[in-house]
């Protein structure tokens, strides 16, 4: 009998909608404080994710849904970074 792997899910930070993790993007607080993009999903520190959409970034940011998340404040710059960085990875 072959079992059927269970696919992880996880919550985007802007829309709330629980989708699979391959179709989200990782954002990453490191050890050290800096927050950036992790499209491996390997980078160590604590991780939210959010779909491969600028609205749901913008919506995560209006919300303060990722300083929830990091317990920390996050300057406009590193939201405007992140968002350059979405954009161009699509």
């Amino acid at each position: 009998m072959i079992r059927k792997k269970k696919t992880p899910l996880r919550m985007c930070a802007g829309c709330g909608e629980m989708k699979p993790k391959r179709e989200l993007v990782r954002i990453v607080k490191s050890p050290e404080g800096e927050i950036s993009l992790d499209l491996t999903g390997r980078k160590p520190g604590r991780g939210a994710y959010i779909c491969r959409d600028a609205d749901c970034l913008k919506a995560a940011r209006k919300a303060r849904r990722l300083e929830k998340a990091f317990s920390c404040k996050i300057p406009e710059e590193i939201y405007d970074r992140l968002e350059e960085e979405l954009l161009g990875n699509k």
